[in-house]
């Protein structure tokens, strides 16, 4: 399976949130699963296309210009497609992958994972987003989709398209 993480490139961020996502990098490698992420060689985005490798899985790169005349391409990126923009960065990130997690992220990881959420809801594909909430880091995301939802204003079917995972377990069954 492809798996999409959208991530923070942010390093100066709780250990927890590098060890989990170490573990959910090696097991994503050591079970056949292709990781699609930013291919940047930064904070998390680094840490798990590192696991994955290590762990003999496949990874590829979606890289925006900037980021490579940067020279903040991964070392890990075995498979490398340059784009112009972070738009462009989304949209192919989205159709390479079957499903996509979420980890702990700033404004860039949530633009990513509302990009998909609006897609899915109007019927442009049928990805599941998995929230994977290490530390409760998105209890007030989920806060606020609650509310939303009790405002009427979220479309039927958007609970079978988002989850949230407490654990690499959850995420296991999830992806199936």
């Amino acid at each position: 399976m492809n798996i999409c993480i959208f991530c923070s490139a942010n390093s100066n961020l709780p250990t927890e949130y590098f060890d989990r996502t170490r573990e959910l990098g090696a097991w994503m490698g050591a079970n056949g699963h292709t990781l699609v992420f930013g291919g940047c060689n930064l904070g998390m985005m680094e840490c798990v296309a590192e696991a994955v490798h290590n762990a003999k899985g496949m990874t590829v790169g979606v890289v925006p210009s900037i980021v490579e005349k940067g020279g903040k391409v991964s070392e890990h990126v075995d498979v490398k497609i340059l784009c112009d923009n972070l738009s462009d960065r989304k949209d192919l990130m989205i159709q390479r992958s079957d499903v996509i997690i979420a980890l702990p992220g700033g404004v860039g990881t949530l633009d990513e994972i509302f990009t998909v959420l609006a897609a899915a809801s109007i019927g442009y594909h049928n990805k599941r987003v998995i929230l994977y909430n290490i530390g409760g880091f998105w209890n007030s995301l989920i806060a606020m989709l609650d509310d939303l939802k009790a405002h009427g204003v979220l479309r039927a079917g958007f609970d079978d398209t988002l989850k949230v995972a407490q654990s690499l377990d959850e995420i296991a069954g999830f992806i199936g």
